[in-house]
């Protein structure tokens, strides 16, 4: 773990809780070097034995120890659980995990500029997440590192210079996963009607998404290129690109996304008045 990190505080231990903090044993750091504040019974327990790290069921002066702390904990709730944290934590950098909730209210909370917000997503849970990064004007290079460090342990991170592209970032890679999962039902049930069994289908829909993904990763090619690569005029694929077209689907796509983003900034606006 960096050496300016010498202790983690969470405040939530739920699954981007676990997901961080499994990820950083993973990569060494001691199991003593994270406290985590989760009030509910069962999933205090729960973190004892699958971690062994402590587990406060309330906030106390411990926390003056910590030097990064991870806020793993419902929008709703934020502002509540941020009140007894304060005051043992102005000067330690603060991480939130928590959607929604801009930079201007989790200051306002804490009593502190050093704050970094980031958008995860859900495939954190298995290593394989996409999480954007933005940091308030508070927060040194040195402190942007250490936030790096921890987000790495979930997969992929990319930092945003404006706190408002967080809102299009909640739509494309936020709420991705449930368009991936969206098509693989489509997929699916395609697959069924042509004649095949239900795992059949799922496991080559779920095949296809994860090799395609990983071409587009090691290509430099756009995916428009990737796609045309791919489909012969007059073939199989041809005739479902064409399907799709002819129904729209690009453009409610498109327009489904941005939805999402503004259903991502009426949130901010929801949550920061709680």
């Amino acid at each position: 773990m960096d050496s300016n990190l010498q202790h983690i505080a969470f405040i939530g231990g739920g699954n981007m809780a676990s997901a961080i903090i499994g990820g950083l044993i993973r990569q060494g750091t001691p199991p003593s070097c994270m406290t985590v504040v989760e009030p509910f019974a069962d999933t205090a327990t729960r973190l004892q034995k699958d971690f062994g790290v402590t587990v406060l069921s309330q906030a106390g002066p411990s926390l003056v120890a910590a030097q990064l702390v991870v806020w793993a904990v419902k929008p709703q709730v934020f502002k509540e659980a941020a009140a007894p944290v304060a005051a043992h934590t102005r000067q330690a950098l603060h991480l939130s995990v928590a959607a929604g909730i801009r930079t201007d209210s989790i200051c306002n909370w804490l009593g502190s500029t050093c704050v970094v917000r980031s958008m995860p997503n859900t495939p954190a849970l298995v290593g394989q997440g996409m999480t954007a990064l933005f940091a308030c004007p508070g927060v040194s290079e040195n402190q942007k590192a250490s936030v790096e460090q921890v987000i790495a342990t979930t997969g992929q991170y990319l930092w945003v210079n404006q706190e408002s592209h967080l809102d299009a970032v909640t739509a494309l890679s936020g709420s991705g996963p449930a368009y991936v999962f969206f098509f693989l039902e489509a997929m699916t049930e395609a697959g069924v009607g042509m004649g095949l069994s239900a795992q059949q289908a799922y496991k080559l829909a779920v095949a296809t998404f994860a090799g395609a993904s990983s071409l587009a990763a090691a290509s430099s090619e756009s995916p428009e290129v990737l796609r045309q690569r791919v489909t012969s005029k007059g073939g199989t694929t041809y005739a479902a690109i064409t399907a799709m077209e002819n129904a729209g689907i690009k453009p409610a796509f498109i327009a489904a996304m941005q939805a999402a983003e503004q259903r991502a900034r009426e949130l901010g606006d929801e949550f920061g008045k709680v």
